[in-house]
């Protein structure tokens, strides 16, 4: 503790101080930022304005974007500047408020792919039951949820990261405040918080995945008994769709939160959380929603 310091700054190395091109990625990263942005944000404005959309699963869609689009928010806007000007410095609350938010989306985005899964299942093994189990009630009921458990993640992480006293360098390995790098700045013991934050992240990811793969393993099930080829190319098609972002994102988060610090390097950790904050919300639209029909046929109405 006799290296603690009263600093109010961190700095964030950030990833471009890894590149031979920085100039040249950071670019590229602008591209997809505007691409993603533009993509999520046209996709909600398709599915509010087609009556035919007007269905749970994209609801689900539809609020998974809005989450895609804060998410990139959050960290990308940040990073580029910082390259832009030459200054990496980021203040504490700044540092506290940007982890929050992180947290919060990653953790709402976990149980919402769970809700997707689930809209999925009662739709494709119950479907005359599906209005009734699906209603407007049950779906707003259901991203309550999400987004409250996303919450108490954040509301939980962020203050207990952010009072841990600080020593020497306040240089964070990282493009933006995740909790762990963060972390490993403490001079204080974090053994029992790292821990805690181990079963946390279990919990977190059990229940979702096990409510997935209980949907899916059902959904496949039924896929097989179908009579129809076409509907059953239908639901393998769009249940494919949601197991590759759901392979992407958690795996990444099982990565950064699950594995021994043995597996770990900052620049590994960089390029995994790019998955999932910045290649997660450019896929997500195209793997959802500009494959499907419905969606094209929105498309080309409101250029019409």
């Amino acid at each position: 503790m006799s290296n603690y310091t009263e600093q109010s700054d961190f700095t964030l190395v950030g990833f471009f101080s890894q590149s031979k091109h920085p100039v040249l990625l950071a670019v590229v990263i602008f591209v997809v930022f505007l691409i993603a942005l533009s993509g999520n944000a046209l996709l909600i404005l398709l599915i509010h304005s087609d009556t035919r959309l007007h269905t749970p699963m994209y609801f689900f869609i539809s609020q998974l974007s809005l989450m895609d689009m804060m998410y990139i928010c959050v960290t990308v806007p940040k990073m580029l500047m910082d390259q832009l000007l030459g200054s990496h410095k980021i203040s504490t609350p700044a540092c506290g408020m940007q982890m929050f938010l992180y947290v919060t989306l990653a953790g709402s985005e976990f149980f919402l792919l769970a809700a997707m899964s689930y809209d999925r299942y009662v739709a494709i093994c119950h479907p005359l039951h599906y209005p009734v189990l699906m209603n407007r009630r049950v779906c707003l009921l259901l991203m309550s949820v999400c987004w409250f458990l996303g919450s108490l993640d954040g509301f939980i992480f962020t203050p207990v990261t952010m009072t841990f006293p600080f020593c020497g360098s306040h240089e964070i390995h990282h493009f933006f405040c995740e909790v762990p790098a963060v972390t490993k700045l403490s001079c204080s013991d974090t053994w029992l918080y790292e821990t805690f934050m181990y079963l946390c992240c279990v919990l977190m990811l059990l229940i979702p995945v096990t409510v997935i793969s209980s949907s899916y393993s059902s959904i496949l099930l039924t896929v097989i008994r179908m009579n129809s080829a076409e509907g059953r190319k239908k639901a393998l098609a769009t249940c494919s769709s949601h197991m590759a972002v759901v392979i992407l994102f958690y795996g990444a988060a099982v990565y950064t939160y699950m594995l021994p610090a043995s597996f770990h390097t900052p620049e590994k950790d960089m390029v995994v959380s790019v998955f999932y904050t910045i290649l997660t919300p450019l896929l997500n639209p195209l793997i959802y929603s500009f494959r499907n029909k419905n969606v094209t046929e929105a498309l080309k109405k409101l250029l019409v």
